[in-house]
């Protein structure tokens, strides 16, 4: 019998195996890619699931009709790239999308639900688990194999009444359950142990084992370490996995992840990106981090913009006004138009495209207090903030530079001006963004262009880079999806996860037709 036959031989109905982590940034969404590459590659039919999501890094998703589109986590769209298949919102059915430190845009099923503060959001979240059930049971119906992502912490016990992210939904559609530890930040051994400790009897016996990530140095060092969680947990370990270095290469779930970056040295084309509080779509950034031609530096509050900065990047934002008003008090407007006054660049895109122009109106709060800001006034522009949300797909040549483009929009809001006469793009002939008259200033809508390589080399030398351009961005995420494929598969027994997977459905409260609820 084959490796694939193997996996095979009881594949319906789907099975489903849920990761839970002992905190935020183990690795959650890096380990379910790696295994939805390593699973499919055997021939499964896999399939990504995350309840809920925090994050301002989304992708445009298909909705389960097949007729326009919705919005999900980014991190599920680069897991269902693992698996080989589109995006569909049913994987990540609840997104949450951060406006202010206590309040986020509410996603179900890939369209806005409302604005919630936390505590609204508590009281809502309760009557949102049959639609991620019912998610979860779409994706079953059409699947091998559903691997399930987990939120923050496991041990969030607090929180469990109203739990839909983690021990709540996995009661709730009866899936087992893998601990994640991260080593690299330490106290590994507490986090598991504490965390089962913390965890109901009933979420005990659903939690089959636990992984160690991101190990550095030699794995027989940890021995003494397993016997002691064993001892106090009574868990196997199902792995202990290295630190995979190349991880960076894939996109990021969320904001945290820019943490660890800061003001780039060397020589290059030198773009610097504000951080700006509700930061969204950064993985923009990605494709031109990877150029050895491009330093790419992010600047966090009470950072001036550096003297020798060739271009200044606005990224996405899910609050414009409050952003740029954040731009605003931390001095980056006055260093801005100083830069340009000198001859310096400036690129904005969707939020950051806003934000060039002389206004931005928000007269019904769409995204917070309503009121008017105004903007840096580099662009004959100004936006009024609407009701409906455009998340556009964009397959397009780009008449102007002669590049075939693919991207996506995902915005609110409304741009009118003078400046729209000089478009940035000509996409199969239709005009989009805005370019300053002297050409130092533009601005688009679109997310995602940097990814195709054609521009992106074009764009570096108008630029002023004569070295930027040589990564083929895509395949080099498709080989770095492959190497973890390889890194999992070599440190993990995907054999045992698969024993360990249980058929998916019991418990369901909204199955659909055609899934087995047996």
């Amino acid at each position: 019998m084959t490796g694939q036959d193997r996996f095979r031989a009881s594949s319906r109905p789907a099975r489903a195996l849920m990761f839970q982590g002992t905190g935020s940034d183990v690795g959650k969404s890096l380990l379910v890619a790696g295994l939805c590459r390593a699973f499919a590659r055997q021939g499964l039919r896999v399939r990504p699931f995350k309840p809920q999501n925090m994050s301002n890094n989304a992708a445009v998703a298909a909705l389960r009709t097949g007729a326009g589109t919705g919005e999900i986590g980014r991190a599920q769209a680069l897991q269902a790239r693992a698996c080989g298949v589109a995006p569909t919102v049913d994987m990540n059915p609840v997104l949450l999308k951060p406006t202010t430190d206590v309040g986020s845009q509410v996603v179900v099923q890939g369209r806005v639900l409302t604005n919630a503060s936390a505590r609204d959001y508590m009281r809502l979240k309760p009557s949102l688990l049959p639609q991620v059930l019912d998610s979860f049971s779409f994706l079953c119906a059409d699947a091998d194999l559903v691997l399930i992502e987990g939120a923050g912490s496991a041990a969030e016990v607090n929180l469990r009444a109203a739990d839909i992210a983690n021990m709540g939904f996995a009661e709730a559609a009866d899936v087992p359950v893998v601990l994640i530890g991260d080593i690299d930040r330490g106290g590994v051994l507490a986090s598991v142990v504490g965390t089962h400790a913390l965890i109901s009897e009933s979420e005990r016996a659903r939690t089959k084992g636990y992984l160690i990530n991101k190990f550095r140095g030699d794995p027989r060092l940890f021995d003494p370490a397993l016997d002691i969680i064993a001892g106090h947990t009574g868990l196997p370990c199902l792995g202990v996995v290295p630190w995979f270095s190349q991880a960076s290469a894939l996109p990021a779930e969320d904001a945290v992840a820019l943490d660890r970056q800061g003001l780039s040295a060397g020589e290059g084309l030198h773009i610097v990106v504000p951080r700006l509080p509700r930061i969204s779509n950064f993985d923009d950034l990605d494709p031109l981090r990877a150029e050895p031609g491009v330093r790419l530096s992010l600047l966090v509050p009470g950072q001036p913009l550096p003297v020798d900065a060739d271009v200044v990047l606005l990224p996405g934002s899910k609050a414009t006004r409050a952003d740029l008003e954040a731009l605003c008090h931390n001095g980056w407007d006055i260093d801005i138009l100083a830069h340009v006054r000198r001859g310096g660049r400036v690129i904005g895109l969707c939020a950051g495209f806003q934000m060039l122009g002389r206004w931005v109106h928000d007269p019904d709060g769409r995204e917070g207090a309503p009121g008017s800001t105004p903007g840096l006034g580099l662009l004959d522009l100004e936006t009024t903030m609407t009701a409906e949300k455009a998340l556009i797909e964009i397959t397009a040549h780009d008449d102007r530079t002669g590049c075939d483009l693919r991207g996506y929009e995902m915005h609110m809001g409304r741009t009118d001006g003078a400046a729209l006469d000089r478009p940035w793009f000509v996409l199969d002939g239709r005009p989009e963004g805005a370019v300053s008259a002297d050409g130092r200033v533009r601005g688009s809508y679109l997310h995602g262009v940097f990814a195709a390589d054609s521009f992106r080399r074009t764009l570096l030398r108008e630029l002023g880079s004569s070295v930027a351009g040589s990564v083929a961005y895509e395949r080099q995420v498709e080989d770095t999806l492959e190497s973890l494929a390889d890194h999992l598969t070599h440190h993990l027994s995907l054999e045992a996860l698969w024993q360990m997977a249980t058929g998916a459905g019991k418990g369901h409260q909204a199955p659909v037709a055609g899934f087995s609820s047996q």
